[in-house]
């Protein structure tokens, strides 16, 4: 087997593969998978910037330094949250008559899982998926589009834009949630911007807003919206294939 340590880095480890140490020495008083559940709850409570080998350290009772006795490095540490973090893939429903169905439960479950852990779409995307949960939730998508008979190389492209969308979404109702921002339909924001779009050419937007149809939400309509057209222009690609 290749030597991890040629390996990028965490990808040994998500497939539970160590390199072997010497017996000397205490033994470890952690394991891998508690490093990283402690280190996701880190990052639950304050983002990705508030991990950080020091902090890891402290919520487990150990050195930094000690921190490395586990993971070699943060990108490890990264690699392996990533890994916990979107967790198992979906289970999705066999059958090329379904996979809009599959598609929506697969796209929404990204969604969701970014819902729970807001620090995913901080993440860096270092390339295609190589760990077991991030595989398999590759797998399953792929074998949902290859079932309609789209090649390979296609069926990772729609994979591609459903999980780019996903991201983005997942993004967006992070950032929202998060915002301090005074709304733009309070009655301030609205009675300051009315007259000003209608001086400044901005009839469209001005109508918008007075019908209370332009608004700081990004819900559940917005989400069925764009990902049914996605869904709409999939459909036609696999209808000519």
């Amino acid at each position: 087997m290749e030597d991890p340590q040629q390996l990028p880095p965490g990808l040994a480890l998500a497939w539970g593969v160590t390199a072997k140490t010497s017996n000397l020495g205490r033994p470890p008083s952690k394991s891998v998978q508690q490093v990283i559940e402690a280190a996701a709850e880190l990052a639950d409570a304050g983002g990705i910037e508030a991990l950080s080998m020091p902090s890891l350290g402290r919520k487990l009772g150990l050195t930094a330094n000690a921190v490395y006795r586990y993971v070699s490095s943060k990108d490890e540490l990264l690699v392996l949250l990533a890994e916990t973090g979107w967790g198992p893939a979906p289970d999705l429903k066999p059958g090329a008559d379904q996979w809009r169905d599959a598609a929506t439960t697969w796209t929404r479950a990204m969604i969701d899982r970014c819902d729970v852990h807001p620090w995913l779409v901080d993440l860096p995307v270092r390339g295609a998926p190589m760990t077991p949960n991030m595989l398999r939730w590759t797998e399953v998508i792929l074998e949902t589009f290859i079932r309609t008979g789209l090649a390979p190389t296609a069926a990772i492209q729609c994979a591609l834009l459903l999980d780019i969308y996903a991201r983005r979404v997942a993004s967006i109702r992070r950032d929202l949630s998060q915002s301090t921002a005074e709304s733009v339909q309070s009655t301030a924001v609205r009675d300051f911007l009315l007259p000003l779009l209608h001086e400044h050419g901005y009839p469209i937007l001005a109508a918008m807003m007075a019908g209370d149809n332009y608004s700081d939400d990004l819900d559940e309509d917005d989400l069925t919206f764009g990902l049914t057209r996605i869904l709409d222009g999939i459909d036609v690609l696999i209808s000519t294939t």
